[in-house]
């Protein structure tokens, strides 16, 4: 909305509305939709698993490995072409390159994401998500054992200075970030978390897990290589657990769950296997 403002597509009492532009109630405010940016996105026949479906969204279980939107390196083969083949008429006020989609997870990254149906729920969705009113938990399987029992993480992310396409706790320039976290299970060397963001910044447990000197396991990003078990995860150890939201039709708090998925399973499996670290002496 806030680059619509800065287009001149806003009017707040048949004036153009600025970034800072107050209002009080009442107001009468006009929005000219831009149309839909062109895309070469093609429907392809990719599996698509349903956790719930009804005529304002959809909710889906996203795999490992599949890239939400086309970008860079990545045009076709990936969630939004899974959409457009399966479900037509999706909205896009994001970009006809994203129908739908109004939120995203990190490629390696599996587990549960809402998807719009109409534009009044895309809107209202999105809304939501800047707000900060979605609830989400994440399932993480970190290195080393956490001592507490809960936790929270409140630092700024930004880009890495010497590494553009990563993140890092930036305490001068990064953007606000903030994670809660609780202790899911202990296992020999590892940790399982329930770590629910308050924020949605780019990699934003991944870089707060590893803050704090627990990364991800399987992270080949922001992991760490040579610690003990990370040869038994196939992937990054980060699952999308649950989301929680009002439904944008009907003000219903309603709450999906995406079951963890067998590899993460067998990975913990593997990991509670391994004998504790020795005392030092």
């Amino acid at each position: 909305m806030a680059a619509w403002i800065r287009a001149g597509r806003v009017d707040v009492d048949g004036a153009p509305a600025v970034p800072k532009t107050r209002v009080e109630g009442g107001e009468t405010i006009v929005v000219r939709v831009p149309p839909p940016r062109p895309t070469d996105l093609t429907p392809q026949d990719l599996p698509l698993e349903l956790l719930f479906e009804d005529d304002s969204i959809l909710v889906v279980h996203k795999p490992t490995g599949l890239v939400v939107h086309p970008g860079a390196g990545q045009p076709d083969g990936t969630l939004a072409n899974a959409l457009a083949w399966h479900m037509k008429g999706l909205p896009e006020l994001g970009g006809s390159d994203r129908p739908g989609i109004v939120h995203r997870l990190d490629k390696e990254t599996s587990g549960v994401m809402v998807v719009a149906r109409t534009e009044a729920a895309q809107r209202k969705l999105s809304a939501a998500f800047a707000e900060r009113k979605i609830h989400k938990t994440y399932l993480a399987c970190v290195h080393g054992l956490i001592a507490d029992e809960t936790g929270k993480i409140d630092q700024p992310i930004g880009r890495a200075p010497r590494h553009r396409t990563k993140m890092a706790v930036s305490p001068e320039k990064g953007r606000s970030a903030f994670t809660a976290w609780a202790i899911e299970r202990r296992l020999p060397r590892h940790t399982v978390v329930r770590c629910h963001p308050r924020t949605g910044r780019t990699h934003q447990i991944r870089v707060h897990m590893l803050h704090v000197g627990h990364p991800i396991v399987g992270d080949k990003t922001y992991g760490n290589h040579s610690s003990p078990g990370e040869n038994a995860a196939p992937r990054m150890l980060l699952h999308a657990w649950k989301i929680g939201f009002r439904h944008p039709r009907t003000g219903e708090s309603v709450s999906f769950e995406a079951p963890l998925p067998q590899d993460f399973q067998t990975a913990l499996e593997a990991l509670a296997a391994l004998e504790p670290p020795r005392r030092r002496r």
